[in-house]
């Protein structure tokens, strides 16, 4: 039965999608009670690809072993909602429901700081026999996600168990990358997305507050007093982040400063960058805005400013034309790349998958842009969410100077319309901080 507060916030975040980027709301996010449901539910329709995962890999065992305080990268994408770190020894034991283990629970599990464990397992797989045994250990060294076995547990593994199965061992690396890819749930208030999409537009009205005269007093706030004041409204909204969210400041060369100067404190005439996201739920958002600091009440953007953004859009619109299932993300920067050199749109494109994580296995890096090795080269995946994060380059007539435009939103795959869509929205326009000459003339 759905309470009458969810019904509330159901009713809110419906009536949300129709006005979406122009007004967003500060959401209330469940209670942490009802947060551990969904998470658990999530996390149940997730175990539930697994045997078909194993058999698309030609696999018939996935072996995770791992301890408390040195947990292998991923156990966050299947630990249940009240468990905060693995508890003494716990392995698990992924399989494909067949044979012995038919109906059985998935992952077979052992907690376990006695070599009963060892016995236990070895036991499990003479009934079983499976052929392969994918285990976290990534040989490229270059995909976190599929190499969590830390040594010493690697030691302990391959001295315990039957040299039968050891010969078995094999690393898959788009195993564990798919298993933390797997978005569940769809658009309805069990789902995910429902979630993500409340998620995200709390980090749009936050950005709509900490880029306002409500908190930047042009010639005495810094850009670390506003990185802070973001750190401290998450902490109010009871949700945390997977980094610390930065605040930039960009300004003409010789732009006049209200103080001293001091390369932080926020004055009139900027440009205003932040790179922010949110925790909460098992999800990370990221997200990246710009906004224009008012030199005088009404004045517009310059038109130099706005074309950079207008460059970033239209890098945006490339991106999601190219990415398609299967494609590695080698290939998407590439054909990107081609189609901007085509348009004369200076830029970078360093984009990636988003989820469990901040920063999942894919796609490239802003200092990569001849794009990367391993990493690449894995497929998108459609079930996965995207941030599109990425930079146009444009030379301000107005300031005389080239400077970035960086624009990052979150994505998803859209079955219906065969489309990504943005979680939320993406920024069109600057966010302004209007003129205070009363606050800017105590600054003088």
């Amino acid at each position: 039965m759905i309470s009458l507060s969810t019904l509330l916030t159901v009713l809110l975040l419906s009536t949300a999608a129709l006005i979406q980027a122009s007004s967003p709301t500060y959401r209330r996010l469940p209670s942490p009670r009802r947060r551990a449901e969904l998470e658990d539910n999530w996390l149940a329709q997730r175990l539930l690809t697994v045997p078909k995962l194993l058999k698309r890999y030609g696999v018939d065992a996935w072996l995770i072993s791992q301890r408390e305080y040195a947990e292998d990268t991923i156990f966050r994408s299947y630990k249940p909602a009240t468990a905060f770190y693995a508890r003494r020894r716990t392995v698990s034991l992924f399989h494909a429901n067949e044979s012995s283990l038919e109906g059985h629970p998935n992952p077979v599990t052992w907690i376990d700081i006695t070599p009963e464990v060892w016995t236990d397992l070895n036991r499990v797989l003479a009934a079983y026999d499976p052929e392969r045994i994918a285990i976290n250990d990534d040989p490229t060294g270059h995909i976190a996600f599929a190499d969590g076995l830390h040594s010493g547990e690697k030691n302990a593994v391959l001295k315990a168990l039957d040299k039968k199965w050891v010969d078995r061992f094999i690393s898959i690396p788009l195993i564990a990358i798919e298993f933390i890819s797997y978005r569940v749930g769809g658009e309805g208030p069990g789902g995910q997305l429902f979630w993500y999409r409340a998620m995200t537009e709390i980090v749009w009205a936050m950005i709509d507050e900490g880029f306002s005269h409500r908190v930047v007093t042009p010639g005495l706030t810094t850009t670390t007093d506003v990185e802070w004041w973001f750190r401290e409204k998450m902490d109010h909204l009871n949700v945390t982040t997977w980094f610390h969210p930065s605040v930039t400041r960009y300004h003409a060369p010789g732009a006049l400063q209200l103080v001293n100067y001091d390369q932080s404190i926020i004055q009139p005439g900027d440009m205003l960058h932040v790179d922010i996201g949110i925790t909460a739920m098992n999800m990370n958002t990221d997200t990246q805005h710009l906004a224009y600091v008012a030199r005088w009440e009404g004045e517009p953007v310059p038109d130099g400013l706005k074309e950079g953004l207008r460059l970033a859009n239209r890098m945006q619109d490339l991106t999601l034309e190219y990415m398609r299932e299967g494609k590695t993300g080698n290939r998407v920067l590439k054909e990107v790349q081609e189609e901007m050199k085509a348009e004369n749109i200076k830029g970078k494109v360093y984009c990636h998958p988003i989820g469990d994580f901040g920063h999942a296995a894919g796609t490239g890096f802003v200092d990569h842009q001849e794009g990367m090795p391993v990493i690449g080269d894995l497929p998108i995946l459609s079930r996965s969410a995207y941030s599109i994060e990425l930079e146009s380059e444009y030379r301000v007539d107005e300031w005389g100077v080239e400077i970035p435009f960086q624009q990052e939103e979150d994505v998803h795959w859209d079955e219906e319309t065969q489309t990504w869509k943005w979680v939320y929205g993406r920024q069109e326009k600057f966010h302004i901080v209007k003129w205070q000459p009363m606050l800017v003339n105590q600054a003088a």
